[in-house]
């Protein structure tokens, strides 16, 4: 793609429509500069072969569908907004060229990956009254979802760390959300794998001792995912 052919600007239209990245004016009038330009046709067609041959190198893999949605609203908007574009090749090749975006422009595009969990554990009471189902990431994100019980009136639960017979260690007071993100500090996390999580009943703000006050509500062990 060298040689006395179209202007750097022309070059990054012809990218750019190849992408359908242009808003809808643009790309209308770029595609009556391209017919008229045989030059810039071609480097058109040059963006589309490169592109192509960026896309063979990808292993085949269907995306999550909200991976997708978010895509498809980063560049366009509303689906109304979406409508417009009625290129030939664009109903044909839509998820190709938004992969193929997101492959160019980097993960940041789509916006941050939830990580995969490595460990996960389920954190319930003997009568199942409160369940909570954690999953814990390898960068120390500790997500958390109650599917079961709450709170008492006037009371709280707090999350603890425990590992054999070393003493409780706060991983933080719950939310009254019934999902939740919590942080494990790094000292913690080499130590993750086979631990067990507690959660007990504990004054608002949590136990003023640093270790559990309350009864001990619902323990769960950590396992692989």
């Amino acid at each position: 793609m060298s040689g006395t052919g179209p202007n750097e600007d022309d070059m990054i239209r012809a990218g750019e429509y190849a992408l359908g990245l242009l808003p809808d004016d643009e790309a209308e009038a770029f595609l009556r500069d391209m017919r008229a330009d045989a030059e810039l046709h071609a480097a058109y067609l040059a963006w589309v072969e490169e592109f192509a041959g960026l896309a063979e190198e990808v292993r085949p893999e269907r995306p999550p569908e909200r991976v997708k949605k978010k895509i498809q609203a980063e560049l366009f908007g509303a689906p109304e907004r979406r409508r417009l574009f009625g290129f030939g090749w664009w109903s044909g090749g839509l998820v190709a060229a938004l992969m193929l975006v997101a492959l160019l422009f980097g993960r940041d595009f789509i916006g941050p990956d939830v990580p995969e969990p490595a460990l996960v554990a389920e954190i319930a009471a003997e009568d199942r009254g409160l369940v909570i189902n954690a999953s814990y990431a390898e960068n120390g994100a500790l997500r958390l979802e109650r599917s079961a019980g709450a709170a008492r009136e006037g009371r709280a639960l707090e999350l603890w760390f425990i590992e054999g017979d070393n003493a409780p260690v706060s991983l933080g007071v719950l939310p009254e959300t019934r999902e939740a993100e919590l942080t494990v500090p790094e000292e913690l996390r080499p130590r993750m794998g086979g631990a067990v999580l507690a959660v007990s009943d504990e004054p608002p703000g949590g136990s003023p001792t640093g270790a559990p006050t309350g009864d001990v509500l619902a323990v769960g062990e950590v396992s692989d995912a």
